[in-house]
């Protein structure tokens, strides 16, 4: 995932305008979110707790509707489709705007000129960890051991060419590994299969790792973030550990194309503010998610780097879904 600036992160409730008196008259009914995978995820968790300040900053009811199917495809197609008029929003992230173009061939939107970039929100870095009686207690282990049972060590994603599954395809380019993938349909069931000791490990949102972690069902051996998680202050990264590997996602906000950039600015402008509020931003903390709050022009330009960051992996592991 590409680097967001600290000045990203941290100054663009300032940095954004404020939105012009004629959107007086918008939002004129509910805004819908579709979130295009099942609740409970990390999406659906971040969202839903941005869903409060939003309706009270735009003076209407900000509706959640989860459709999930074919690794987000199927809700980010039904916003596509919807009505420019900023009613309809998608919950947009690597899987959906920067992965499926390039996985799917007949995939049915364009990622590009079927979308209106209003802003990101959030950044869900990922942890690695492992079942419980791995045997490999540090990271050093854990690489030591899956080199000597080339093809026998499995990993869970929550899907063909999902994140999870291509941060560890990252990982085994990078250390010379050979795994066994076991592709689930979302980030809950694969792992279940982990902690039940069904596979052997994975890459995970950092937030629900650390609670299985905490409850002893998994084992953390180290983050895919930048640097180290307020949530894990004891858990180090994987750059620190000598493997220069980062994993996790990104979110955010996107309408359908046509949509005017007045609205954008707008949307992106009161979600700025929202993210700034201190209680939001521990709430964010507890999910091991690091808040984000980039303006449209800015929101556009870092799917694209994502989008081409993302395009040499997929690249060099050859994967096509129909």
């Amino acid at each position: 995932m590409a680097p967001i600036s600290r000045r990203t992160l941290l100054g663009a409730a300032a940095a954004l305008p404020l939105a012009a008196p004629a959107l007086a008259a918008y939002p004129e009914q509910p805004v819908r979110v579709v979130v295009p995978w099942n609740a409970g995820g990390l999406a659906d968790v971040l969202i839903r707790i941005l869903a409060q300040p939003l309706s009270a900053a735009l003076g209407q009811s900000v509706v959640i509707e989860n459709r999930p199917g074919a690794n987000g495809a199927v809700g980010t197609q039904a916003v596509a489709r919807a009505a420019p008029d900023g009613h309809t929003l998608i919950l947009a992230n690597a899987e959906t705007h920067a992965i499926n173009p390039l996985i799917y061939p007949r995939l049915a939107y364009n990622a590009v000129s079927d979308f209106t970039p209003v802003t990101l929100f959030a950044r869900g870095p990922f942890a690695l960890i492992l079942r419980p009686g791995l045997g490999a207690e540090d990271l050093a282990g854990f690489l030591g051991l899956v080199r000597s049972r080339p093809g026998q060590v499995s990993f869970a994603s929550w899907g063909i060419g999902s994140t999870s599954h291509l941060a560890m395809e990252a990982l085994a380019q990078q250390a010379g590994l050979q795994m066994l993938h076991v592709p689930f349909t979302g980030a809950a069931p694969a792992s279940t299969a982990v902690f039940g000791g069904q596979v052997d490990c994975m890459f995970l949102n950092a937030g629900p790792a650390e609670a299985l972690a905490r409850d002893g069902k998994a084992r953390i051996l180290a983050l895919g973030a930048a640097e180290r998680l307020d949530l894990l202050p004891n858990t180090p990264t994987m750059i620190e550990l000598g493997v220069p590997v980062e994993s996790g996602n990104w979110f955010g906000l996107l309408g359908p194309a046509r949509m005017p950039a007045s609205i954008a600015q707008r949307l992106a402008t009161v979600m700025a503010e929202a993210l700034a509020a201190p209680a939001l931003r521990a709430a964010f903390r507890g999910q091991a998610a690091i808040p984000a709050a980039t303006s449209p022009e800015e929101t556009g330009r870092f799917i694209a780097q994502d989008a081409a960051r993302w395009a040499s992996v997929v690249r060099d592991l050859n994967i096509r879904l129909e």
